[in-house]
């Protein structure tokens, strides 16, 4: 006979990125540290902030695999988290019910988190503005979970069709949700001057009047373009 799984797996948080380098990472806005990156890393853009007026956040990561219509697994990351992490629930994109309320919400904010992330929805909403701590979520519904588990935190998750891992930075803001793998937080330091450099000259020139940017130029005068009648 199989087994039941036990109801909460937690892995502890071995790797944590310097401070120091969190708070580099927490200077820039969510599409500066793409740009670092290359031009990917934010999760989808279903994943929106709970209250727009308290959105931004930066963070490291703590997984947890609530699965569908549970959150056992959110009462065992705050009991490991510590301050300026950020929990981010795994639901397998379950929006049947919320997996995060005001109260929860509000024990996270207790728990000195810097913000809470989930693919499931949330409910109390009023409630959860009120909390004042960034929260992005999928959607709300009045629904509720059960807390019988079987869940896990500290694993890899897949979340807003992004891997995260415990460790990884989080950054958030109005434009969304942006993952740093830990073993891209260096290069995304070593970037970010000459990312915000380029975008203040380029913001520099629109203020100025710049109509079109010169590798765009280029390519209109170039022959790789046809022109048609």
């Amino acid at each position: 006979m199989i087994e039941d799984p036990p109801l909460l797996t937690i892995k502890n948080l071995t790797k944590r990125p310097a401070t120091e380098k969190v708070a580099a990472i927490a200077k820039a806005s969510t599409g500066v540290v793409v740009d670092c990156l290359g031009g990917r890393g934010a999760m989808c853009s279903s994943i929106k902030p709970v209250n727009s007026d308290a959105s931004r956040f930066c963070g490291v990561a703590l997984t947890c695999d609530a699965g569908p219509a549970d959150n056992l697994a959110v009462f065992g990351a705050l009991h490991v988290a510590e301050a300026g992490d950020v929990v981010v629930v795994a639901t397998d994109g379950f929006k049947a019910t919320a997996v995060i309320g005001d109260l929860v919400l509000g024990m996270a904010r207790n728990c000195g988190l810097a913000a809470v992330v989930t693919d499931g929805c949330v409910r109390d909403l009023e409630g959860c503005i009120a909390t004042g701590l960034p929260c992005y979520a999928c959607g709300v519904t009045p629904n509720s979970p059960a807390r019988n588990g079987p869940g896990s935190v500290g694993f890899p998750v897949s979340i807003g069709a992004t891997g995260v891992e415990s460790g990884d930075v989080i950054l958030g803001d109005r434009d969304g949700v942006v993952v740093v793998p830990f073993e891209r937080i260096d290069e995304v330091v070593e970037h970010l001057d000459d990312v915000l450099a380029a975008e203040a000259a380029l913001d520099a020139q629109v203020a100025e009047g710049l109509r079109m940017p010169e590798f765009a130029r280029a390519v209109l005068d170039s022959d790789r373009v046809v022109w048609r009648d």
